[in-house]
Formats: structure tokens, C-alpha cells, sequence
């Protein structure tokens, strides 16, 4: 007897494929050092998720901010609704970050303290809810950058001659 596998509903993903990436912050990881990471939800209103959905938006140069009322994610560019007319939202506004309070007190703590930073890395919805991944980061120095680009090129040229040594 086989058993027959179960095909995800119509309107419903299968389990694979739950996250739906809008934007991605490509350039964090060539800037910064990340150390911690985390994942937040998102405070929007309704042209902003259905701008989201449309994949229009741009997180390259947002940070998290620390307040007394929470953490908000800042400079994160979600382009207007077109079909959203008086009721759409502002593009570059402070949108809050869902966090326990001891992830806030711990960020803000750490980022006082020693200068880090906190970035976003990417936009995405899970289960149809939209989540931010933010990092505890550093900043790079040039020289580091040119350090990471020596190594990614030994690894690559390293790979490439194991690749010819074993074709012959």
C-alpha cells in the first residue's frame, strides 16, 4: 500500500516554501561584521503590506533605532500603493519592531555600550505574516573588506585546482 501524499490547498503554499522574501539587504554582510541575528515582526498598515506583497522595497540603508516605546525599523523605503489613493502610507516612516522586552533592553544595551549597530538583513512573510530578520553588527574597516576578498579568492582558486586535479 502507498500512501498518498497530501497536495497543499489551493491559495495555501506547501511547507517549503512558507517564507516569501520581499527584499534583502545584500550589501550588510560585505559592510559589517554581523554577529547577532534575530527575527522581529513588523508594525504596518495596510498599503504597506500590500506594497510588501508586491515586492516594492528597499532596506539598504535602514538601521534600527532604540526609544523608549520599543525599536523601530528607520529609513526602510516601502514605495506607495498605487491603487491605495488618500490612504496610502508615508515611504520612508518609522515602522515598529515586535520584540520581548529583553531583546530590546540586550540590542540597545549592546549598541550603547560598544558602538555596534543594529540592520536589517531582510523582509519576508511567513505564514502571510510580514518579519524582518535584523543583526547586531559592526562596522568594517576597508582593510578588513580587502582581507574577506583575499580569502573568498584563495578559497575559490583552492576549489577550482581540486576541480582540475580530479577531472584528469
Amino acid at each position: 500500500m502507498t500512501k498518498a501524499t497530501k497536495k497543499p490547498e489551493k491559495g495555501k503554499q506547501a511547507k517549503g516554501q512558507r517564507e516569501q522574501i520581499v527584499a534583502q539587504n545584500r550589501a550588510a554582510s560585505y559592510n559589517y561584521h554581523l554577529l547577532d541575528r534575530l527575527e522581529a515582526g513588523l508594525v504596518l498598515h495596510g498599503t504597506e503590506v500590500k506594497a510588501l506583497r508586491e515586492g516594492k522595497a528597499n532596506i539598504r540603508d535602514a538601521y534600527v533605532d532604540f526609544k523608549p516605546s520599543g525599536a523601530f525599523l528607520v529609513n526602510a523605503h516601502i514605495a506607495q500603493y498605487m491603487p491605495g489613493g488618500p490612504w496610502n502610507h508615508e515611504p520612508l516612516g518609522e515602522r515598529k519592531l515586535l520584540l520581548h522586552k529583553r531583546e530590546i533592553h540586550k540590542l540597545s544595551g549592546r549598541t550603547e555600550a560598544k558602538g555596534l549597530t543594529v540592520i536589517p538583513l531582510r523582509i519576508y512573510f511567513r505564514d502571510g505574516i510580514a518579519k524582518v530578520e535584523i543583526a547586531l553588527a559592526q562596522g568594517k574597516k576597508s582593510w578588513d573588506r580587502r582581507q574577506d576578498e583575499r580569502t573568498k579568492e584563495a578559497r575559490r582558486e583552492a576549489e577550482q585546482a581540486l576541480y582540475r586535479n580530479r577531472r584528469r
